[in-house]
């Protein structure tokens, strides 16, 4: 149990799950916006079937791109190559969907659609629409990093230094960096690895200050002791010599934190 959920407040949503419903409400969004404007052909039929039409297709678009996007951030950094990450988003949804949009095609408004001579003419427009909502999530879209807090007077302290090895028990926890499908746990007393996933730890950081400022990185906010700017970005200098990557999706959100 962390801090809020000790003095009864409601649990905040995981970031995954923002980012899914998110991504769902733009692309319902955009289905409406398609039905009223009878894009791609639509226009002559009756405004409930392309409402039927545009907005499932929209929705099943961003579910299959959510679990897109989830696998190419394993392979592509976001922010260091963000024109390659729209590419590859495009290209890995453009398929499927494409397959996707004809069948729904077929069956909602019929007619020659279902010939697979037709499938061809179905891979311009999803590519157009895969490629303009790829760019949107990740130019436009602001990414809020996960910050944890100390924990409340009377309330249970972080989970997380119990994962300790041994020879770094009650050492104070610097950062979190993650290395493969280790954590590399930096502290006054030196670093080791734990095999563990970073979205794991970081519910287990509740209770201690600080803030996940990359997506491979947690910083302990007493930890900070300087910041230097540079190329369109931010690294903070930690005790003890450590540097921490500042990601520029998380850059406007950690500044009106306060962390510089």
């Amino acid at each position: 149990m962390n801090a809020a959920a000790a003095v009864g407040l409601p649990k905040k949503p995981r970031p995954l799950a923002l980012g899914l419903a998110r991504g769902l409400g733009v692309a319902a969004t955009a289905g409406v916006v398609l039905a009223l404007t009878g894009a791609f052909g639509t226009v002559d039929a009756p405004l409930w079937q392309r409402l039927t039409y545009w907005v499932p297709v929209m929705l099943a678009g961003a579910l299959w791109g959510h679990v897109c996007s989830r696998l190419i951030d394993r392979w592509i950094d976001m922010d260091e190559r963000p024109w390659l990450t729209v590419a590859a988003l495009t290209a890995a949804i453009t398929g499927p969907v494409s397959l996707l949009v004809w069948f729904v095609t077929g069956l909602v408004f019929g007619g020659e659609v279902y010939s697979l001579r037709a499938l061809p003419f179905m891979i311009g427009p999803v590519l157009t629409i895969t490629g303009v909502m790829s760019a949107i999530n990740v130019f436009l879209s602001k990414a809020q990093p996960v910050q944890t807090h100390a924990a409340l007077a009377g309330s249970p302290t972080a989970r997380f230094p119990e994962r300790l090895p041994p020879r770094l028990r009650g050492a104070a926890i610097r950062a979190v960096q993650a290395e493969d499908h280790y954590l590399r746990i930096h502290t006054d007393r030196g670093s080791d690895l734990i095999l563990m996933r970073l979205f794991d730890a970081l519910e287990e950081l509740e209770g201690l200050e600080g803030a996940q400022t990359h997506r491979s990185w947690w910083v302990a906010r007493d930890a900070v002791r300087d910041v230097a700017r540079g190329d369109g970005r931010a690294t903070l200098s930690l005790e003890g010599g450590i540097t921490a990557p500042v990601s520029r999706r998380y850059a406007r959100a950690l500044r009106d934190a306060g962390w510089y």
